[in-house]
């Protein structure tokens, strides 16, 4: 299983920069960023300060969208930050959330998703793609690669993400609802004629690393209870479209009963002051919080659905520890033990 860290571009960029390279240091795989210009900085332009400083890690965005750019900017973007530092970039995308939603727009079409992606991809890659009519390609672009990952949560996103994706992008750590979600991803790849194991499974979710006291749990679930409101603020969207009888799992949907709105001023914060409706149980199961072997437990699960990649987001008050926790004691554990005789 592979590793990654999910952080807001938030003032001030060298504190971000310096997360990089601590996870980096800890062993972590992947560093990803929110994608959102209004709310941080443009994550970009933050990339090239992090390739620069570190040697190995990837960077990319989890998520961007169709929306914000055009397609050719987002593309020529990765494969100019591939050309420079070598191809360590990977896309995360999906139709659009905090970035189009702050400036009163709303998500991408499920068609312009999948066209996006296409573009994207074959740009970023070096190769050749026809837009408008034309065959377009970047000259100066060699040897790019760039895979891009789909999110999605709906049934014709998951769709979407089996058909045409490199990989799956769950943001939730919800055993069964991955279970459900993985299911319907490999059953679209392969209509599509694909190998569903030849699609990537992430599972994204905040991560914190507690000391076992019960007092130390209540910190940490008011610390990630922001995700579970994140979370149903994307279902919210589901069940508005589909109605309440869609086909998902009901922990996915139930808890949103309560909801009453979302303040994206407070996007992916602590303490946001609009999510009393998540209870501890959703933030438990969506989650991973407790102990340094709790979280190996769960990700154990996770890693028998065949999940590739877990990526922790950091947006609480615990990060250094976390990251540290990570890389000395749960990262070692799910890795493929390498004997140094055999």
């Amino acid at each position: 299983m592979d590793f990654g860290v999910v952080v807001q571009c938030n003032p001030p960029a060298p504190r971000v920069v310096a997360l990089a390279r601590r996870a980096e240091e800890h062993g972590f795989g992947y560093f990803w960023t929110y994608d959102s210009h209004v709310l941080w900085h443009e994550p970009y332009v933050l990339y090239s300060q992090i390739l620069g400083q570190t040697t190995q890690i990837k960077v990319g965005t989890m998520v961007t969208n169709p929306a914000t750019r055009d397609w050719t900017v987002t593309a020529s973007t990765f494969a100019t930050l591939n050309a420079y530092f070598g191809n360590r970039t990977i896309c995360g995308i999906g139709r659009g959330d905090s970035a189009v939603r702050v400036t009163n727009g709303s998500p991408t079409t499920l068609k312009a998703l999948r066209d996006s992606v296409h573009v994207i991809r074959e740009l970023a890659n070096s190769r050749a793609v026809e837009i408008n009519g034309s065959s377009i390609r970047f000259p100066w672009s060699r040897d790019s690669q760039l895979d891009v990952w789909v999110a999605a949560y709906g049934p014709m996103a998951l769709k979407i993400a089996g058909e045409v994706g490199d990989g799956f992008i769950l943001q939730c750590g919800d055993v069964d609802i991955a279970k459900w979600m993985i299911k319907n991803v490999r059953e679209a790849a392969e209509g599509a004629g694909r190998d569903p194991d030849s699609v990537k499974f992430c599972i994204a979710a905040p991560m914190y690393i507690t000391d076992g006291t019960e007092e130390g749990r209540r910190h940490a679930l008011d610390q990630c209870r922001w995700f579970g409101g994140m979370v149903g603020n994307h279902v919210a969207d589901i069940v508005a479209k589909y109605g309440t009888g869609i086909d998902v799992p009901k922990v996915f949907t139930d808890y949103i009963a309560a909801r009453t709105g979302y303040d994206y001023n407070q996007h992916g914060k602590a303490g946001s002051s609009h999510v009393d409706f998540v209870p501890d149980e959703i933030v438990e199961r969506f989650c991973v919080i407790g102990t340094a072997e709790q979280h190996q437990e769960k990700l154990e699960e996770l890693k028998e659905l065949g999940v590739d990649q877990f990526a922790g987001y950091l947006d609480h008050d615990n990060k250094e520890e976390t990251l540290r926790v990570y890389g000395e004691v749960v990262m070692p554990a799910l890795r493929d033990y390498v004997p140094a005789k055999v």
